[in-house]
């Protein structure tokens, strides 16, 4: 089973989706991100609780492993010593992310990337609508969802001149709340290709 790593050159946030995939197929993801809380030492245990939780540990014990396996040696070296996976990922966490306030500015700054976002003249409406998909998951990932439906109104208002017959026509035909960002892209990039073809034939004709 490859282990995606997590190294200081890795994209932290692309890391943590790939690991998350890998610990909830083995069915481990629930005890990182929820933990589980241990007994005193005097409280008493049926049989069954017992069993329970010596699941639960070699769960968790599981899970430490993978995480151990995805780092390098500086990673290693900040979770070596957490006494469960889900204070491991924690560490993890505030190592790339940082703490709350550094995670809000951090939040910040993508919002303002996200609304002064805009297509490049000579940019390929494909590249662009990857570049807006790509900050609208960082932003998900730093706990602000981007519902598609704001996706979609982003790219059409953001778009060159070279698309602004073919946006309004989209956005006066087509139910935006609905449209997908892979419909949206299909259009425009269907709009693209004549509009080049058309230049093309011009410049054979001149």
């Amino acid at each position: 089973m490859i282990v995606p790593q997590l190294s200081k050159k890795t994209n932290y946030d692309n890391w943590c989706l790939q690991m998350k995939t890998l610990l909830g197929s083995q069915s481990l993801w629930d005890i990182v991100e929820k933990g589980f809380q241990e007994p005193e030492e005097d409280e008493e245990q049926s049989v069954a609780q017992i069993a329970t939780l010596e699941k639960t540990r070699v769960k968790d014990k599981s899970a430490l492993y993978f995480l151990y396996n995805a780092m390098d040696e500086s990673g290693f070296e900040k979770i070596a010593n957490a006494a469960s996976s889900k204070e491991a990922w924690e560490i993890l966490e505030v190592a790339h992310r940082g703490n709350h306030r550094v995670r809000q500015i951090r939040l910040q700054t993508l919002r303002g990337e996200f609304k002064w976002l805009k297509m490049e003249d000579k940019e390929r409406v494909s590249e662009y609508i990857t570049r807006v998909e790509k900050l609208a998951n960082q932003l998900g990932r730093n706990g602000e969802p981007m519902p598609a439906s704001r996706i979609v109104e982003k790219i059409l208002r953001s778009l060159t001149n070279d698309f602004e017959s073919i946006a309004c026509v989209i956005e006066e035909s087509k139910d935006l709340s609905i449209l997908s960002v892979e419909e949206l892209d299909g259009s425009l990039e269907a709009h693209e290709q004549r509009k080049r073809k058309m230049k093309d034939t011009l410049d054979q004709a001149l």
